[in-house]
């Protein structure tokens, strides 16, 4: 067996096990996040099954995915980086869900990118959980505003996502974003990523991002 497969595995029986401890029985999906890794790398994921992946930069996964997803129609992939206005018309053709949306005017170009090609992307919303100044994301105090917004210019508003602070316990932000999902409505959570992802799967996170865990290290 790969490696990066026993890995996927691990985590998966990881999340079983602390899960079952708290009588939870649905388990979240996890992100193989690919980013920065050669195809050949991931090769053996796809091979074993898995479908979802996550890449940050639309131009690495254009190059990585589009012959791939011809031949593999069943993978699902996730833009989990931060998303420019000029890059949406790429990142709606090859994605299918796309995790870091933060603001109107990136909500209107995508419904209006994947408009011109009858496609319907995945939307999260990502939420500064946090409140700092330099990570992307809408302030929890703009969100119901923007959730609105995207629901009038109907795009597919499956959850939120966050990146909680740095070297601090996740508990009480993941908290928080497990409540703000569940008043908003919405069924899907995108958080947790190799450090923190069974603190994430606790607090109802349906969408694991796991990079480095799976894959290793990056050079």
């Amino acid at each position: 067996m790969h490696s990066t497969v026993k890995n996927l595995l691990d985590i998966q029986d990881n999340i079983k096990v602390k899960l079952n401890e708290i009588n939870i029985n649905h388990y979240p999906k996890i992100i193989a996040v690919s980013k920065t890794f050669k195809i050949n790398q991931i090769l053996p994921l796809i091979d074993h099954g898995h479908i979802d992946f996550g890449e940050n930069k639309v131009q690495e996964a254009v190059e990585k995915w589009e012959e791939v997803k011809k031949t593999n129609p069943d993978i699902q992939l996730h833009m989990i980086g931060k998303l420019q206005t000029n890059k949406v018309k790429f990142a709606v053709k090859l994605f299918d869900y796309i995790h870091s949306v933060d603001s109107e005017k990136l909500a209107k170009k995508i419904a209006n990118e994947q408009n011109k090609i009858n496609k319907n992307i995945k939307i999260f919303l990502q939420v500064n959980i946090g409140e700092e100044n330099q990570k992307s994301g809408i302030n929890k105090n703009e969100l119901k505003q923007l959730v609105a917004y995207c629901k009038e210019i109907n795009l597919d508003l499956i959850g939120l996502m966050c990146i909680p602070p740095a070297n601090i316990d996740p508990e009480v932000y993941f908290e928080e974003m497990k409540n703000l999902n569940k008043v908003l409505g919405f069924s899907e959570l995108s958080m947790g990523m190799s450090s923190d992802f069974l603190v994430a799967a606790k607090h109802q996170s349906t969408f694991i991002r796991v990079g480095s865990r799976i894959f290793g290290q990056r050079s």
